[in-house]
């Protein structure tokens, strides 16, 4: 069935075989789904969910701010959460500098390197 052509000699062409990269790249923009992959890595990105704290806890943390409003010159870490931009939820930052003002009527703390966080945020404060 095959008798005619299962001899005949494979071509091969005058000029470099192109890599497969480079081939790929060539057909690259003609991609049916732009974006898609990109889509599919938010889709998976995990967030978490911001903890309620209970009543003692924010007593405790409402404590540690009185103390380190007179105590300013004390390096302080404080865990707080962070709303994410693009998906409902967020994720938990510790960050470790000195206060520099705790503004009440706003309800934030101004760190030495002017990052103003949110009390309500706030779920640990460790000195």
């Amino acid at each position: 069935m095959y008798d005619d052509i299962i001899n005949i000699e494979h071509f091969e062409p005058k000029h470099p075989r192109m890599d497969k990269y480079k081939r790929a790249a060539i057909f690259s923009p003609f991609a049916a789904l732009t974006g898609y992959e990109d889509s599919i890595k938010e889709t998976a990105r995990r967030v978490d969910k911001k903890i309620i704290l209970d009543e003692n806890i924010k007593e405790m943390i409402n404590n540690k701010l009185v103390f380190l409003n007179e105590h300013k010159e004390l390096d302080v870490t404080i865990t707080y959460f962070v709303k994410d931009k693009y998906k409902d939820g967020g994720k938990y930052i510790s960050i470790t500098n000195k206060i520099k003002k705790i503004d009440l009527v706003s309800k934030k703390i101004i760190l030495m390197d002017k990052l103003s966080i949110n009390i309500e945020d706030i779920y640990d404060i460790e000195y």
